[in-house]
């Protein structure tokens, strides 16, 4: 079968360069080409740079509700930013840990077919790992604890959520993703927690309104992890890992990736008829068309090789919900935005 080419792009220099190159698109295929990358730029391809994108959005649009309400509080939306990014980087480290030292992640397994694994391939060696995670360990820890201080109890209930279903997901004995519930926990974390959360530590204020406008944000991301899940179906089912496309079944689970597709553009409609959403949220409707390419490979089997220069195989249902959610996100962030600008337009 056709191997993934998983290199995007020309390889950066050392320094800055290089870090920019991680978090736009540019992944080595080989693990020599590490050693000429600096050690921050191989901590930050081993972190799975490129898709921390999803954890920046939430916490943008949890700033910018904030922002529309007049409630933004410079600090506490920088915090809350670098907070996300680095709890994501510290989950996609801790999958690569345990689904190596597991025993799922083999030679032909998927997660070693599309991109390099840093801890399998020896690109990234166990010191640099554990002292990446150390630093990321106390940013976070520092972040909570300054979070708790300011908001009280709240804080730390939030806190406790989200450091359970962190180690839940695939730290703890039986993970979530064994049991059909990380999709579940995905769409949890990056909507409802991560925005409704993440606007009340900004602001000190619960918002109804913010809850709802994290709904299309949580299924996007639910939808790519669904789309990668079943790329990974009869696999998982091999390693007896029950995720959520395991146990629903291929034609099944790309139903329910169907409708979160769909969903989030009803969901939106809804949260601006409520005035959850500025009207100008309404461009999301400009990704529509990727939404109609997502239904439409959606509603066919894979295809059993790989298209020529596809990049990424076997991953397929998760490119193509990726390339959708990507622009969806962009541009409800951007409706947002000019939300903000003029928060008093709503319809009605």
């Amino acid at each position: 079968m056709a191997q993934a080419t998983p290199a995007l792009g020309k390889r950066p220099q050392r320094g800055p360069f290089a870090w920019v190159g991680a978090f736009t698109g540019f992944y080595p295929a080989q693990a020599d080409e590490f050693s000429d990358l600096d050690p921050v730029t191989r901590f930050l391809y081993a972190s799975r740079s490129v898709i921390l994108v999803i954890s920046a959005q939430s916490a943008v649009i949890a700033g910018l509700l904030a922002l529309t309400d007049r409630r933004l509080g410079v600090l506490p939306f920088l915090l809350v930013f670098m907070g996300y990014v680095v709890l994501h980087a510290i989950s996609n480290l801790s999958n690569d840990y345990f689904g190596y030292r597991r025993g799922h992640d083999t030679a032909d397994s998927p997660r070693r077919r599309y991109t390099l694994h840093p801890i399998a391939s020896g690109a990234v060696t166990p010191r640099l790992l554990a002292s990446g995670l150390a630093v990321l360990a106390v940013l976070a820890l520092a972040i909570a604890a300054y979070f708790i201080a300011l908001r009280g109890w709240p804080a730390l209930v939030l806190t406790v959520i989200g450091g359970v279903l962190l180690y839940a997901y695939d730290a703890a004995p039986k993970a979530l993703k064994e049991l059909g519930l990380g999709e579940v926990a995905a769409f949890a974390v990056w909507g409802p927690l991560m925005i409704g959360g993440g606007y009340y530590v900004i602001t000190g204020h619960l918002s109804g309104g913010a809850y709802l406008a994290s709904v299309p944000a949580g299924l996007g991301v639910a939808s790519i992890l669904v789309g990668k899940h079943i790329d990974q179906r009869a696999f998982d089912t091999s390693q007896d890992q029950r995720t959520l496309p395991v146990l629903l079944g291929e034609k099944g689970a790309r139903t329910l990736n169907r409708t979160a597709v769909v969903a989030m553009y009803l969901v939106t409609a809804l949260a601006i008829a409520v005035g959850a959403l500025s009207p100008f949220t309404a461009v999301v409707l400009f990704a529509a068309p990727r939404a109609l390419h997502a239904l439409r490979v959606m509603s066919q089997p894979a295809p059993n090789e790989p298209p020529a220069g596809y990049v990424g195989w076997p991953l397929w249902y998760h490119r193509v919900c990726l390339v959708h959610n990507r622009l969806f996100g962009w541009l409800f962030i951007a409706g947002i935005a000019v939300g903000a600008i003029f928060p008093d337009f709503r319809l009605g």
